[in-house]
């Protein structure tokens, strides 16, 4: 079945119900969508999560925050050229209203993509994983009741052994991120169909398959449900929806790029060694034309920058017109594997389909080379994890002795009164729905809550709880 925008665009709500109209309110309900995510609480709290460099105190060096609204800028403008070229073909399968529609639902997707995360960014999830997997016979944590669940066991364990950040976001926009009810920010179907990076469960996710979409787990047993709504009322059954790939596109232009920005203001790399990589092993032609452009935009310039400032005006000058190289030759790509696309059947990535995927493989083999393996990175991941392990063990102890929702005067429960509101009350409703094992909520609770950390926050409530 081929997709149909009319209805990937849908504006109906989670909740099944369509949001009232205020007089006055002339917002479509995909802008009211971004709006309820740069006013939210998990939103605010990307100011103190590390994009690469964990409890990093340069204030020009990229937050998750920073790097989600430049993934959201990026993501709005590759899907303003998609939708400004559907709207130029002879079958035209959108109008100019369902085009602004395209491009809000892609900036509030890239708004949102991270919020998932855990502190101390993908070393987070590693520990949160391997906690798991080294607690599982300790604690008897997959010792699951499912005479009341028609879910998979594996998917269950799996949920947690192989923990995913982008699971957790479309747990955190549709149920945590609390306000009325337990729809969390109850967005559209349209914009939570976007909002799915990945397509499998966690007992069906590859990461060694060459289909993409099913590489991780991509959402979490507590929201099978939800994914067969989203699916039934998009259209896209278990296919990606289109304005994924240009958000994923737009993740991988921004953080290729600017990584290496922010390395050089720290004094990790030099912008020498990055360009003799780039010289190297880009595409010929496409290293010449952004050469050419970074040299021409400095040399119009009246300054004449030495040493440091140099490095970082060089490495300024390569983030933009590296993205300004890459926007494009996306685009360029999407429009090629555009029926296959709405027919469900490309598997693959846009930056690695583009003319210019030379670019981005460079960016991120030097990323992998020179950043990410840096001795003051890993030193702080090593940190991190053994926060994560330990919060873990002293949040464990309150939740896996929790059996309902009333208060005691036992020691678990006040370690088990130190969880957010929001997060407690969403674990004592899955307990009265009696849909997941109650050893399930349990992890999911202490999982919910380690996510909602920030670095800071997780760093200062362990010194509290551990060193006094």
């Amino acid at each position: 079945m081929r997709m149909e925008w009319q209805k990937l665009l849908c504006d109906k709500r989670i909740s099944g119900k369509r949001a009232k109209n205020v007089v006055g309110d002339l917002r479509s309900p995909f802008e009211k969508d971004y709006d309820r995510s740069i006013f939210s609480t998990p939103v605010r709290r990307l100011q103190d999560k590390a994009q690469v460099f964990v409890l990093e105190t340069h204030d020009a060096v990229r937050t998750r925050l920073t790097h989600s609204l430049e993934v959201s800028t990026v993501a709005k403008d590759l899907a303003h050229a998609v939708a400004h070229w559907l709207l130029s073909r002879p079958k035209r399968e959108i109008d100019s209203r369902e085009a602004s529609y395209i491009e809000t639902i892609a900036a509030t997707c890239g708004l949102i993509h991270d919020l998932g995360n855990p502190p101390f960014g993908h070393a987070g999830e590693r520990a949160i994983g391997s906690w798991f997997e080294m607690k599982q016979n300790e604690f008897k944590l997959f010792d699951l009741d499912e005479d009341n669940c028609s879910i998979r066991k594996t998917q269950l364990k799996n949920d947690f052994l192989f923990f995913e950040g982008n699971a957790q976001t479309i747990r955190l926009v549709s149920k945590l991120q609390l306000l009325a009810n337990l729809h969390g920010l109850n967005l559209t179907f349209g914009t939570m169909s976007a909002a799915f990076k990945y397509v499998a469960s966690s007992d069906q996710a590859d990461k060694e398959s060459p289909i993409h979409e099913i590489s991780k787990p991509g959402f979490f047993a507590s929201e099978n449900e939800l994914v067969n709504k989203v699916r039934e009322q998009t259209g896209t059954g278990v296919a990606r929806n289109p304005i994924t790939f240009l958000v994923e596109a737009a993740d991988d232009v921004v953080y290729s790029a600017v990584d290496i920005e922010d390395a050089v203001k720290k004094g990790i790399i030099d912008w020498d060694l990055a360009e003799q990589q780039l010289k190297k092993n880009v595409d010929r032609n496409i290293y010449n034309m952004l050469h050419k452009r970074m040299m021409d935009y400095l040399k119009s310039g009246t300054l004449k920058l030495t040493g440091k400032a140099a490095e970082e005006a060089r490495s300024q000058a390569f983030r933009i017109f590296a993205i300004s190289i890459l926007a494009p030759s996306v685009v360029n790509a999407f429009k090629s594997k555009y029926d296959k696309i709405m027919a469900g059947e490309y598997h693959g990535e846009l930056v690695k389909d583009c003319s210019a995927k030379t670019l981005v493989q460079t960016c991120k083999s030097i990323g992998k080379k020179y950043i990410y393996n840096s001795a003051e990175t890993t030193r702080l991941e090593v940190m991190g994890r053994g926060i994560i392990h330990d919060l873990m063990d002293i949040f464990w102890e309150g939740a896996s002795h929790i059996k309902d929702h009333k208060k005691s005067k036992d020691f678990p429960y006040k370690i088990f009164s130190l969880m957010s509101d929001n997060y407690r009350t969403v674990f004592e409703e899955s307990l009265k729905r009696c849909q997941l094992p109650v050893q399930y909520c349990r992890m999911q609770l202490v999982t919910d809550y380690i996510c909602g950390m920030t670095d800071g926050f997780a760093q200062t409530l362990h010194q509290q709880l551990k060193n006094g």
